[in-house]
């Protein structure tokens, strides 16, 4: 299994939707980065301010990340 190094912050969880189609979402708020290695097999797509990973049972986490975009697409390609 592939791993990248990278400095996570604040995320959001979205955890479904409820029987009206609304998403269901939680906000998690972080003072700071910290560094965490994560699985680029867990990785879906990559946006200036996201990265957004697949969770168990069927949740999705979208990451706010300190290191450059075209620094992750670099990892990412290797």
């Amino acid at each position: 299994m592939s791993f990248i190094e990278l400095h996570l912050g604040s995320h959001i969880i979205s955890h479904g939707y409820d029987e009206n189609n609304t998403e269901i979402v939680e906000n998690i708020s972080a003072d700071e980065f910290s560094k965490k290695l994560v699985a680029v097999s867990r990785i879906k797509s990559l946006s200036e301010k996201y990265i957004l990973t697949d969770y168990a049972h069927g949740r999705w986490i979208y990451w706010e990340y300190q290191e450059d975009f075209d620094e992750v697409k670099k990892l990412l390609n290797n």
